[in-house]
This record gives structure tokens, sequence and C-alpha cells, in this order.
């Protein structure tokens, strides 16, 4: 054999490894970073390096990695040039190539899950580049999701090319890395506050999903990669042939048989007329098995349809998001598949987008009722094909006692209706109608909707029924698997001494002096602190500061002598501490750090506190004065936790700051710890309070850590009373909080264990006794009702279900009537006026009003720039795509808070938040306008063309200058 034919001879292994790196290529080509892996693979020659390092800028790195790939196969191969290979891949930070290369291709699902991660990545980068790049980029180094080199590059790109394109870079490096990077990274984001943008990626929905993933399939891999010896010359894993689409082989696809669904025989009672296609709403317990029966319905729908060789098409509405991911994962999913297709679409879910390509692919879809709604209207306005509800052959309504006027379930439900009494008389016409789904409401609870007599009880269930279309209610005494807990109800003694209370209320009297103010309302009562909110109003309608701004501040004092009854005292005077510091903050002009204006009734409310905060503070840390509230609590959870072997509950309180409050007390004190109590605390995730809200995965995380044990007391506002599936617990407490029956009944119900307790702690001026005692009346007259209901014959039933019907769909069209001329008689934008509610200083007019999106109120007017200051937004808001928030707006003359600067399509747009004005309407005060929709003004839309031209024109004569 000639020299030249044995340089070009291999070994059978050599060959085997080209030919596996030839498989993979493709994959390859999308993984590597091409200059610094060129460092570490010493075997290709330095001219050969300089001439992929030129295609890698000139053409990118797959074309570079292309070349690269070339040489590396080339041969002849040196001695362990394989090895080599896979020890550059390891140290350049291409680990997930590396792991291929030495294990095969991962599970065709694994890698189609990834690829669509990429490819989320790279549709959402114009939104993601919005990102605080430094601080993502060390978050992700520490995450090893970037290397050091990587890292390096990210911050010179930053440093001369700006923080989008840093982002950029950084992006591109992510999602070559192994899988689970994506959960990584959308943890990342929420961890630096990016919340928008963890939203906007889908992270809610899918976070539990990749987590499992990363656990799997991610440490399988390390276990391949650190188990291969430098005897690395096996023949690689993956020599069997790979479905190239990433799908999953059929035999795989079709997956175990669905588990049966086996109701118990109260569970199949209420459940049979639906069987037979009629419309009922199911009442029953919570934590008796609703949604397992609406599961068995669904089946049998679905099984009875395609038999008939029909397809079927199910959407289960509920009215919260968590519930969109618990009904998905436990409930639907795991019965329904693999035989039917089930998503779910919420609105923090990136499928929301595509909701009717969803529902065309799926059988089931389970979603918040705001999209369905969204879509049926898009049908009718053009705006796009939308959904009809001709479309669907099932829906099934959770929690649907909310289907009344207002409320967006009531919005689908009147368009059933409209389409029902239009299709009876298409009937007599002999004309063809237009087929309507299945309807299912599921409740615990339709309530009596505040009717203090039977017959007005009756009414309220009936409209309920009516607006569903609903054949009966069907309900059940659940028999020997009725759980009632044992209630009771813990009084509260006044305290002997309040010396806390009455500083604070020594201060609220020297106010009053101050201000001239009298009122004969109780300090801290309910009655006070409306009293007091109409006289803010009502001051700020006159331009009284004094008034106005002391009203404000008693606002305050009363809230903390209210929190003082029912947690702590330091918490209460931490609360107070914040507002001064806040307010103080407002008076300092943020560029040259001097006071902007204080007036003598600012001046005097701010030595007020400074004189007393010392005394309050201290008069804070001394337990000898707590609530008897608090002591109660205390000895409620002591001995819960003490006589059970595995206490688990729920604590529910009326804020978000008391719920907080009592996790940090709980948290803080080393008695409960002592007995096992694990607490933390959930809250609601809408925007309407001081304190932050919840996102529907922090709501997610603690509920799953409450489920598996890791919490034992779960400490939360209205927002886990209904609907949320919370593992049985064997204590509920309300704390000092009581609303309606319907409240009452779901917080009962999550007592599910034996021998349960419901507990009512009262707390001073809450009068919670006194309501529970009417909510237990009101529940036996629900029961009653609901009895009296089924005890009609059908035919009477039918008539006052009709005439209900009619009298509804008569209001909804007098509703739309009177909206529709609202607009026609729109107010003009000239007769609005606009003051400082903090100064009374006039601002601007109605004229000087756009609006961008429909939605948000800017004002870029020059004037109008003269009499703000901006200031940076200690915890800015992320937004998506074109909306940016760069920090805050105040009077330049007193400091109060206007609203945000939003940057829009890199226009700066002072924003204005309406509460913060006194508007007046043709010389007239507009009471309580705390909402632009209050106004029926219509702006002018915002000129973008217009705005563009200007700042272009004044930067010209800059330039010119």
């Amino acid at each position: 054999m000639s020299a030249a034919g044995a340089e070009t001879m291999a070994s059978p292994a050599d060959e085997a490894w080209e030919s596996f790196i030839g498989d993979i290529r493709p994959r390859l080509k999308e993984l590597v970073v091409v200059e610094p892996l060129l460092d570490h693979v010493h075997f290709i020659g330095p001219e050969q390096k300089e001439l992929i390092l030129q295609r890698a800028r000139t053409e990118g790195d797959r074309a570079a990695a292309d070349l690269l790939i070339d040489a590396v196969i080339r041969r002849p191969h040196p001695a362990g040039w394989f090895r080599a290979f896979v020890d550059a891949l390891v140290k350049s930070g291409c680990d997930y190539a590396a792991d291929i290369i030495q294990a095969g291709l991962p599970e065709p699902e694994v890698e189609a899950e990834n690829d669509e991660y990429v490819r989320l990545i790279q549709i959402l980068s114009p939104s993601l580049v919005q990102m605080k790049t430094d601080e993502v980029c060390v978050h992700c180094l520490a995450e090893g999701l970037v290397t050091e080199e990587d890292s390096e590059k990210i911050k010179a790109e930053t440093t001369s090319r700006g923080p989008r394109s840093g982002a950029r870079e950084l992006l591109r490096r992510i999602v070559r890395g192994r899988p689970g990077w994506f959960s990584k990274f959308l943890h990342i984001l929420r961890e630096t506050e990016h919340q928008s943008l963890y939203e906007l990626t889908g992270g809610s929905p899918d976070c539990d999903k990749e987590e499992f993933m990363d656990m799997t399939v991610t440490e399988d891999h390390q276990d391949e990669a650190t188990g291969a010896s430098a005897e690395c010359e096996q023949l690689p894993k993956s020599q069997k042939p790979s479905q190239s689409d990433g799908t999953v082989p059929e035999a795989a696809a079709r997956g175990p048989e669905s588990t049966d669904i086996r109701l118990r025989d109260y569970q199949m009672d209420v459940a049979r007329p639906a069987l037979e296609g009629k419309n009922i709403i199911i009442c029953l317990p919570t934590g008796s098995g609703k949604t397992r029966v609406a599961v068995y319905i669904t089946k049998e729908h679905l099984d009875g349809r395609r038999a008939e060789g029909q397809s079927g098409k199910v959407v289960v509405l509920v009215n919260k998001i968590p519930l969109v991911e618990q009904h998905y994962s436990a409930e639907f999913l795991p019965f329904l598949k693999p035989t039917y297709k089930v998503e779910r679409v919420s609105g923090d879910c990136q499928l929301k987008i595509s909701f009717t390509e969803i529902l065309k692919k799926n059988d089931v879809v389970i979603c918040t009722a705001q999209i369905l709604e969204n879509h049926l209207e898009r049908s009718i306005t053009g705006e796009d094909e939308g959904v009809k509800l001709s479309d669907l052959t099932l829906i099934i309504i959770d929690e649907c006692h909310h289907t009344q006027k207002g409320e967006v379930y009531n919005h689908i439900m009147m368009r059933y209706l409209k389409q029902k009494h239009k299709n009876e008389k298409m009937k007599k016409e002999q004309r063809e109608t237009v087929p309507l789904p299945q309807i299912l409401g599921l409740t615990a609870s339709p309530g009596v909707g505040g009717a203090n007599n039977m017959k007005k009880a009756v009414e309220h269930i009936l409209r309920i029924c009516a607006n569903l279309d609903a054949y009966k209610i069907m309900t059940s005494s659940l028999g020997d698997c009725k759980k009632n807990p044992n209630k009771q109800t813990l009084s509260v003694e006044d305290r002997i001494e309040d010396p806390f209370g009455d500083v604070i209320k020594k201060i609220m009297n020297a106010i009053h002096t101050h201000a001239n103010l009298s009122t004969n309302c109780d300090l801290g009562s309910q009655r006070y602190e409306q009293w007091v909110v109409t006289t803010e109003r009502e001051a700020a309608a006159k331009e009284d500061h004094k008034v106005r701004v002391c009203a404000e501040y008693l606002r305050q004092y009363s809230e903390a002598l209210n929190l003082s009854n029912i947690i702590r005292m330091c918490d209460a005077f931490r609360i107070l501490n914040e507002y001064y510091e806040k307010e103080i903050h407002t008076k300092m002009n943020p560029d040259e750090m001097q006071i902007i204006q204080i007036t003598d009734t600012e001046r005097f409310l701010f030595n007020l506190f400074k004189e007393n905060k010392e005394e309050l503070q201290t008069l804070a840390g001394n337990p000898q004065y707590e609530n008897d509230s608090l002591s109660k609590l205390r000895g409620k959870i002591l001995h819960e936790f003490s006589s059970r072997e595995a206490a688990r509950g729920i604590i529910f309180t009326k804020t978000r700051i008391s719920a907080i409050a009592l996790s940090h007390w709980i948290q803080e004190n080393p008695k409960f710890a002592d007995i096992g109590v694990k607490a933390s605390y959930v809250i609601g995730g809408g925007d309407q309070s001081v304190v932050k809200p919840m996102t529907s995965a922090e709501q997610r995380d603690v509920l799953k850590n409450f489920h598996n044990g890791d919490v034992n007391l779960l400490i939360a506002t209205t927002v886990a009373e209904e609907g949320l599936d919370i593992a049985a617990c064997n204590f509920v407490i309300r704390y000092g909080l009581v609303t309606n029956e319907i409240s009452m009944i779901q917080a009962e119900g999550r007592g599910r264990a034996e021998d349960s307790t419901y507990t009512l702690v009262d707390v001073k001026n809450s009068g919670v006794a006194e309501k529970e005692w009417v909510n237990e009346y009101r529940k036996k007259m629900m029961n009653k009702a609901i009895e009296n209901i089924g005890s009609l014959n059908q035919a009477d039933y039918k008539k006052q279900i009709i005439d209900f019907q009619f009298q509804a769909i008569t209001e909804k069209r007098v509703r739309l009537a009177k909206k529709k001329q609202k607009k026609m008689t729109s107010e003009s934008p000239s007769d609005v006026k606009f003051t400082c509610r903090g100064c009374s200083k006039h601002v601007c007019n109605g004229d000087d009003i756009q609006v961008i999106e429909s939605m948000h109120r800017v004002n870029v007017t020059e004037q109008f720039s003269e009499l703000y200051i901006e200031r940076e937004n200690p915890s800015p808001q992320e937004r998506p795509l074109d909306l940016e928030t760069k920090g805050s707006i105040a009077c330049k003359k007193c400091g109060r808070g206007w609203g945000v600067m939003m940057v829009y399509h890199g226009i700066e747009c002072p924003c204005l938040n309406v509460q913060n004005f006194v508007v007046t309407l043709n010389e007239k005060t507009i009471s309580n306008c705390t909402k632009w929709s209050k106004l029926a003004v219509r702006f002018s839309a915002f000129d973008y063309a217009e705005q563009a031209r200007q700042m272009a024109s004044s930067s010209d004569e800059m330039d010119t200058t």
C-alpha cells in the first residue's frame, strides 16, 4: 500500500466517529461557538483556524462551524482526536454539544421541546432585549448558562453597542445550553424582577414541566458525560436511526391506557342529566369532587360524539389564572390523555395569541373566560377569524355563581341565550338553526345575593339557572362522605391599656385641631375611614390644601390604628414610618437635592410624626401591649400543631399587608418553629394595592410547597377561598375576616381532613361574630331555596327560567343602548381641566391629552414639560414590546406624583394617573375620579408620526446652533 493511501486510511472506530459527526452535523452547527472552541482544538493548524475565524466574522457561527467540522473529520487523524474534540467542546462551554457527541441525540420529544424553546426565544427577542443585560448576565453566569468567556463577550458588546445588543448576544449563547436552560432562564427573569418578560415568555404554565425535565434529562446527560472516561472509544449510543423532525415515535405517542374515572354514587347522581346532554348546574361542597365529575362528563361527551362519527370540542372556563394550570395538570390531562388532546391557555401564556388555532387542534381547552369572550367578539367584529359558539360542543363553567351582571361568564352566556331564542324563532320559520354547545356549571355555593327572605333567595338562584340555561340545579347531601368541621368563635377582650393606640389618637386629634375638623365617629372605625375619604375628596374639589393633606394623613393613622388591632404594633409602626419617609422623599428635587415646597401644614405634619416617632417605636416593641386577637391566634396555632400528628392549616385574613405581616410574625417566633410550624403567605395578583401583587407563578410555587408539606401553615387573603386546589387541611382560621355566605362555605370546605376545625377569631371593630351568624342563616336559607327549586314541577321551573332569560336579554339591550348613547354624547376635551391634587396648580386641559393604544393617557406638550420633575423609579415596571417605563413624574411645585414617564417607540411620553388630579368638567368637579373610564370624554389618539417629526425638527435646530 502506498504512503498516500495509508494516510487516508482510518481505523474502524475513527470511521464510525466520522460518520456519527456527519449525522449530527446540523445539530452541532447550531450549538457550537466557534471562536472559544478553536482556542482548545489543538490538532487544527493555525492557517486553517484563521480561515474558520474569518468565516465566523463574515458569515456567522453556523457557516464557520461547517468549516470547523470539516477540519475535525479530515484525515489523517492524530491519536485521540475524538477525545480531544470532546474535551475542547467542554472547555469552551459547549456542554450540550459534548453531551450529544458522547451520548447521542436526546429523545425526540426532549429535542423537539428544546427546539420549541429556542424558537420562542427567537420570536420574543425584540421584547427580551429590553432586559437589564448586566444583571441578567451575572445570574446566567452563576447558573452555568454562560461561561466566563461568554460573559466577557456580552459585557464587551454591551459596552460598545449598548445593553440591547448585549442582550442579543446573551440570548444567542444561552440557547446553546443543555435542556433545562429555559427553566433556569425563566427563574432568572423572575429573580431579577423582569416580571412582564417572565410572563411574556410563558414561564408560568410550563414552569413545573420544565423543572421536571431539567431534573431528569439534564442529570442523565451529566451522568453520561462524567461516566465517559478518556477511553471514550466506544461506538456512539445513537447508531440507531432517529427521527429528524423531532416527533415522538408512534409507539411512544400512544403511551399507557388512560386512567379509568370512578365516581361515587352521589357524584354519578348529579352527573346523570349532563350525561343525557342536558344543561345543568352541579352544586357540591368544596372538596367533594365537582371537577372530577366534570372530567367524567367531558370524557363521556367526547366518547359519545366519536362513536357517532362526530368530533367534540370542549372548553373549560375558569375565573382565575392559577386554576388553568391546576385543572389541566391535576384533572383533565391525567384522565383524558392520550385518547384526547388537552391544552391550556391563560392571560400569562403565549398560546393566547393563537387561541383559535389551539382550539382547532385540541379536543379540550382549559382557559380563562376573558380569552374566550375576546375571541367570540372578534368573530363578530371581523378583526380575525375568532371563535363562534357553534364551534364548541360543551362549555364547562367553573365557579358558575359568578354568572351574573357585569361578570365575563355572563357576557358569554348572554351570547348563548340570544342565539338560543333566535334558534326558536328560526325553527318556527323552518330555517336551519345554529348549533349551540351543552352547558355545565360547577359551584360550591350559588349564595343568596344578599337576600333577606326566602322569595328573594329563590329568585337569585333561579336567575343564575336562567343565565346558564340550566335544566336543573343538581345537588346532594353526600351521605357518609360529608365532612363538617367543628366550628368555634374566639371572642377577644379590649386591651386594658393601649398606649400605642393612645399616641396615634393623640396625633389624630392634633391634626383635627390644626385643620378645624370634627367628627362624632370613633377613631379608627369603618365610619371614621369613610368620613376621612369623603373629607379628602371634598377638600380637593374646593382646592383646600390644608384639609386635603390632613385628611390623607388621618387616613394613614386610622389604618395604622386598625392594623395595631390585627397585627403586631411594630408592623403598624413600620407601615407608618414608610409612609412618612415616602412623603419626605416627594419633597426632594432629584437633580438639585433641595426641598421643592413644603407648606406650613406639611411641615406641621412632618414634625408631628417626628416628635412622636421615638415613643411610638418604643411602645411598638413592648409585647405587654399587644392585642388580644394576636394572643388568641397564637394560642390556637400552638394548640393545633401540638395536638395533631401532622397539622396543616390555613389562616384567612382581610388585607395583603396583614397576610404578609402575620407570616413574618410566625416565622420570627421561635415557639412556632419548635413545634414544626412552617409558614408562608399567598395573596392576590391584581395591582390594586400599595403591596406588590403576587404573580400566578409565585402563587403556584407557594401552593406547591403547601401541597408537598414544605409549608404547613398558609396565611392567605380571599384569593385562596375559591377554586384553588389546596391540600386537605385539618384546621381553618378566619382571622377578623367575614365577607358573605359564599366565602364562608368556600373557607369551610378547605378543612377537608377528618376531625378538622373551623375557627373564627374576632378582631376589635370588625363585627365578624355578628356577620358570621348572618352568613350561617343565609347558608341555611340557600340550601332551603335550592330544595324549593328542586321541588318545582318542570313546567313551572321552565316558565320562570324563560321569563328571567327574556328579562336579562332586555336589560342587556337597554344597557348597550345607554352605553352607545353615552359615547355619542361624549363631552368635548376642551371642557376638561386638570389641577394638581397636591397644590391645586393648573396643569393642563383635555385638549392636551392624547391616548396611546386606547389605554395610556399622555401629555407631550412643551408647556406640560415645564411643570414636572422626573424621578428614578425604585421598582421599575417591565413592559412588553413597544412600551417601557423609565421612571415617575411629579409636580415641580409640591412633589405630588402625577404618573410615569413611558417610552413609546423611542419617544418619551409622560403618562398621567388621573387619581393624582382634581378634574373639572364644564367648571364642575368630578367627585371620586379615580379611573379614566369615569370621564365621558374621548381624547384624541396619539399621533406618533407628528411627534417624531417634531423631535427630528428640534434635533436639527440644535445641530445648527
